[in-house]
């Protein structure tokens, strides 16, 4: 996505011939799910290095994750912050934009624009584009324009399915809650794209001109980023309708791409401007060492490739703040605490907070002394922040699938996080059930079933070691406890099956099976059930994912509906001296 998954950088792959046995770009891990109405059975394949210009595809055993449930822990807040979830199951988030009216709209990879509404998750997508998600593309960005009560205009930026593929900013007009039919407007198509499938940039926002800025990555090639003659590695600035404001840095410019706002970026993740003024900043997600906050300004270039960083070059723009990969790996949203009914402290007021998708924290920093400490601590894959207009602070977490909403409170009792789901498992399979809160700890737990308390059951969460026909339907739910009050969460059921779960093997690729850059990977498998028999290709869920340190790269998002399937080793993209394939579960 918008290098949503970056990481430790090195100099780019350019050709096969530059893969080390470390730092191969696009080393999927293929994850295989076939699905029955109660149950997945996951199959993967590690993919390890092994030799200096090839890797070795390993074969790894079944994993039956049936009626297991793997829950996010939450956040860790300052005192008298809470936290809340505030809508989930969300497949692949990567950006999202509060309405005038408070309707949440958060881009998922594969191409649906998903309205929250009321607090509710709503069934139907505002619209469902046909993208390029492979790897960091797909859809990637959203704004509302400043006078959307009146005309209704959503922007959104994706790419185009083609080949090459490209990015490209389009405009719809809202019908209530979905698209009005007809309505797209394509406003800009950006640069060709090469094979590698990060760096992609995306976040649109409106400055307080009433201009357009728009947020593009390098492409992993970043040579584009210095080069005034396309748009790769730039901030851009066009009107609402797609033409180019006069007052543009380069317009004068026989060469240059009109469009052009700044230059000199690696993958700028996002930006944001402070209430109505023209302060800006932008997060630059650095190569091997830094992370950056960069202050925009018409023209700037922020030296990129030829530096990182801190610099003393006067051709470039310094950071006003960078951290190390030390702390984190993968500067994401950023929002300024500026709302015009504040609901934190009046010491939060101004302030810039900004994430790191690795390390999972927010961060707040004082534009006064461009110094930061950490907000939060422990948030799952935070992607993207904004402020609402009740004052209260948004984040996306891309790993928990999730819109979270922190606010202060002077009512110290315990607050619902997370709350405990549904279940359904096999008789005979183990189930648990969790909860999170937030508020002043210490906490307490007592979970329930059907009303009555369940003697020992205190802790966080609540695990049944064999289900039995007897367990189905009953129902749990847990009250939380600290020095000041208590909360009950919201039921959950369980049911309980007598099926079974299917059992399934990856056929292809075989073990063993070497690659490089550029090779055609041909994946395929099978799947069975006790009591359907060989199931269908409807059955099988694929999913390839790039690991790289503590961290990964999407390469293909789940994909239904075959039981083979194909995709290419990019010659161009990440690389690390830290790169290795593993299998890690997922929440079903």
């Amino acid at each position: 996505m918008k290098d949503l998954l970056s990481q430790p950088r090195r100099p780019q792959i350019n050709s096969p011939s530059q893969l080390d046995a470390c730092g191969r770009p696009g080393l999927p891990d293929v994850i295989r799910c076939a699905r029955r109405k109660h149950a997945r059975a996951i199959i993967s394949s590690f993919l390890r290095n092994s030799g200096m210009h090839q890797a070795r595809l390993f074969m790894a055993m079944i994993f039956l994750f049936f009626g297991l449930s793997f829950s996010v822990s939450g956040a860790t807040l300052p005192s008298g912050f809470v936290e809340t979830t505030v809508a989930s199951g969300i497949a692949s988030p990567t950006a999202m934009a509060i309405a005038p009216n408070g309707r949440i709209f958060v881009c998922s990879q594969t191409g649906a624009l998903r309205v929250i509404k009321n607090g509710v998750l709503l069934a139907t997508p505002f619209v469902t584009l046909s993208v390029d998600s492979v790897g960091e593309r797909g859809l990637l960005g959203v704004a509302f324009d400043p006078h959307f009560t009146l005309n209704h205009y959503i922007y959104l930026y994706y790419t185009v399915p083609r080949t090459p593929a490209h990015n490209r900013v389009v405009r719809f007009t809202a019908n209530g809650d979905v698209v009005l039919p007809g309505s797209r407007v394509i406003l800009l198509e950006l640069d060709p794209l090469s094979t590698a499938t990060n760096h992609n940039g995306g976040a649109l926002h409106f400055g307080p001109d009433g201009n357009l800025y728009i947020a593009v990555g390098d492409n992993a090639k970043g040579s584009s980023s210095q080069n005034l003659s396309n748009l790769l590695g730039k901030i851009l600035r066009i009107a609402p309708d797609g033409t180019i404001p006069p007052d543009n840095p380069f317009v004068q410019s026989t060469t240059a791409r009109h469009e052009i706002w700044a230059l000199g970026l690696r993958n700028p993740f996002t930006f944001a401007f402070r209430g109505t003024t023209n302060f800006m900043y932008i997060n630059d997600v650095g190569e091997s060492t830094w992370e950056e906050i960069d202050l925009g300004q018409a023209g700037a270039n922020y030296g990129w490739p030829a530096t990182e960083g801190p610099t003393t070059n006067p051709a470039y723009q310094s950071p006003i703040y960078y951290y190390g990969h030390s702390e984190g790996c993968a500067i994401t949203g950023g929002a300024f605490y500026s709302p015009s009914t504040p609901n934190f402290p009046s010491s939060y007021v101004g302030k810039y907070l900004f994430g790191d998708y690795c390390a999972g924290f927010i961060r707040i920093l004082n534009p006064s002394t461009t110094q930061a400490t950490n907000f939060i601590t422990g948030a799952s894959q935070p992607v993207d922040i904004q402020v609402g207009a009740d004052g209260s602070l948004y984040y996306l977490a891309r790993g928990a699938g999730s819109v979270m909403k922190i606010r202060y409170t002077t009512i110290p009792s315990p607050v619902i996080t997370t709350q405990p789901t549904s279940k359904l498992v096999s008789v005979g399979y183990p189930v648990t059930f969790s909860v999170t809160a937030s508020g002043p700890s210490p906490y307490s737990y007592q979970w329930m079933r059907n009303g009555v308390n369940i003697s020992g059951a205190n802790a966080r969460t609540y695990r049944i070691a064999s289900t039995t026909l007897s367990d189905n339907g009953a129902r749990f739910r847990v009250r939380v406890s600290n020095a000041f009050g208590n909360t009950l969460s919201n039921v959950a059921t369980l049911s309980v099956t007598s099926d079974k779960p299917p059992t399934s093997q990856i056929l292809t690729p075989a073990v063993g099976t070497t690659y490089f850059g550029g090779m055609v990977v041909n994946y395929s498998g099978s799947a069975s059930d006790k009591e359907d028999g060989t199931l269908p290709a409807s059955a099988f869920t694929w999913r390839v994912d790039f690991h790289h340190d503590s961290h990964v790269h999407p390469f293909i998002p789940p994909t239904t509906g075959s039981k083979t399937g194909t995709f290419t080793i990019p010659n161009r993209g990440e690389v690390s001296s830290n790169v290795y394939y593993y299998i890690t579960p997922k929440r079903i």
